[in-house]
């Protein structure tokens, strides 16, 4: 194949919901030339309860979608199939695979001072250890603290950024974190980010908050550079959006935070 015609395919991105939309953002932003072709699996989010068995058996599904999309990459923006099926990926892919943990481990290393992260995502994510075993690959001497925060996927798929029953749950949640006086949190679910405002808002002191989504299009980056992958044009990217089901506040919160309408967004004909 022509190196033009590969460099021009674009970036497969794949999601329980509406959380990848994160990485899409990052992505938009520092390579604006590149095509995108995301899928949401909302018919069957949330993944984070879900058994490791189920959660591989969705990857290798996702997988196979993007890949008949004819993407040169694929990036895993689900916290929960990073953490526990990203071998699936990579088996199922013919192209580079990128997953969010290590990229978010290595900015929050980075960004400590005190060397106390907190990390809060799924059920799944967080019993699989995965950030935990990340961040002491790069410190081994880091302390870290890791909270279970499972209401907030649904909180975000509803949209329900300002909500007050959000900044409720979210105190509860975050509160063993604050007595911890961690200085640094990892966003370890695509979907927390949505509500960065409110998460922020529980702890009084300076924090600093890691978005796995921003860290990973830095890999993304640099991963298409080594592979000679970076589409060199300079037209206005080609991004699609397809999910598994079509939730009519897909599209309402999507466009509000991403800050551009989606245009059409498809539902995976055949996908089950």
């Amino acid at each position: 194949m022509n190196i033009k015609n590969l460099q021009a395919k674009p970036i497969g991105i794949f999601d329980s919901g509406i959380g990848g939309l994160t990485v899409v953002r990052a992505l938009m932003k520092r390579l604006p030339h590149e095509n995108i072709v995301y899928f949401g699996d909302t018919a069957r989010v949330p993944y984070g309860p879900k058994s490791p068995q189920v959660i591989r058996e969705y990857a290798a599904q996702d997988t196979d979608f993007l890949m008949k999309h004819n993407v040169k990459m694929i990036v895993v923006a689900c916290n929960t199939v990073s953490a526990v099926a990203l071998e699936v990926v990579q088996k199922h892919a013919k192209v580079p695979v990128i997953g969010v943990i290590v990229p978010g481990a290595k900015a929050a290393v980075e960004s400590t001072k005190k060397k106390r992260i907190g990390v809060i995502g799924t059920v799944g994510t967080i019993n699989s250890n995965a950030y935990t075993n990340a961040i002491r690959q790069f410190d081994e001497t880091a302390t870290v603290i890791s909270q279970s925060c499972p209401l907030f996927v649904p909180l975000a798929e509803e949209g329900l950024i300002d909500h007050k029953a959000t900044e409720i749950i979210a105190r509860e949640y975050l509160f063993p974190l604050k007595l911890k006086k961690i200085d640094t949190l990892v966003l370890g679910c695509t979907h927390y980010p949505i509500l960065e405002k409110t998460i922020r808002s529980v702890f009084e002191s300076g924090i600093i908050l890691i978005d796995s989504g921003e860290a990973t299009a830095e890999e993304v980056e640099h991963v298409l550079i080594a592979n000679d992958l970076r589409n060199p044009s300079t037209l206005k990217a080609n991004i699609q959006f397809f999910v598994s089901d079509i939730p009519y506040r897909f599209t309402e919160i999507g466009e509000r935070f991403l800050g551009q309408k989606l245009g059409r967004v498809r539902r995976a004909e055949g996908f089950f």
